[in-house]
């Protein structure tokens, strides 16, 4: 099997990106640009959501093509499901769960109520005199999420989940990097920053952000 991941420079369609390098399967990239290609009929036919990323070929369907499975979170967690051999999950329940209580929080509160406020207000409002006050209210957001991280980060753990890297890691770089281009001081992130390094020094991550063309640990 060769799967294809549909993606986006640099959006959370990375953090899938890397999970596939690190579990060393065979894949192709499919380039989309949110606004662009995504709304291209094309693509929706294949992905009514018109959004990265999507990975095909996974058994199963849910509103798009057959075997095409969406929502960065599934398609990182199907990945490490599928290549267990690649040990990007805990063996054990309870810290499985721990990566989903990150992903689900990740996605909710730091992806959606803060960056989806912050760069797409209209996802919101069609009202675009309230616009400014839902990307002043997103950024607030983000900084307060931004905080917590630091406080689980700072208790001495290496990785998101103690005990070993997941795919929680990977998906927490993604937000780092969204972090250093708003023009957030992540030096005021100082462990959260520590762990980005960790991630950043992975050969699989060096691999996933060259082919993405986006700079890695030494830009």
């Amino acid at each position: 099997m060769v799967y294809t991941l549909y993606y986006s420079p640099g959006s959370c369609s990375l953090a899938p990106h890397i999970v596939l390098e690190e579990i060393g399967v065979p894949y192709v990239l499919d380039k989309r640009v949110p606004g662009k290609q995504t709304i291209e009929p094309e693509y929706l036919a294949l992905n009514p959501k018109g959004r990265v990323p999507a990975l095909r070929d996974v058994d199963g369907r849910a509103g798009g093509a057959d075997g095409l499975l969406t929502e960065a979170t599934a398609v990182s967690a199907y990945l490490a499901f599928a290549h267990p051999e690649a040990g990007l999950l805990p063996a054990d329940a309870a810290g499985r769960a721990r990566v989903f209580e990150w992903t689900n929080w990740l996605t909710t509160a730091l992806h959606t109520q803060g960056y989806g406020a912050l760069w797409r207000p209209v996802r919101f409002t069609a009202d675009a005199a309230l616009h400014p006050a839902l990307v002043e209210h997103g950024r607030a957001n983000i900084r307060a999420e931004n905080a917590a991280i630091e406080r689980i980060l700072a208790d001495g753990r290496d990785w998101a989940v103690p005990g070993g890297y997941s795919i929680v890691d990977p998906y927490l770089l993604v937000f780092w990097r969204w972090a250093v281009r708003i023009g957030e001081d992540v030096a005021q992130l100082p462990a959260w920053s520590a762990h980005a390094r960790r991630v950043l020094a992975r050969p699989a991550v060096e691999r996933a952000l060259a082919k993405e063309g986006l700079p890695g640990a030494q830009s």
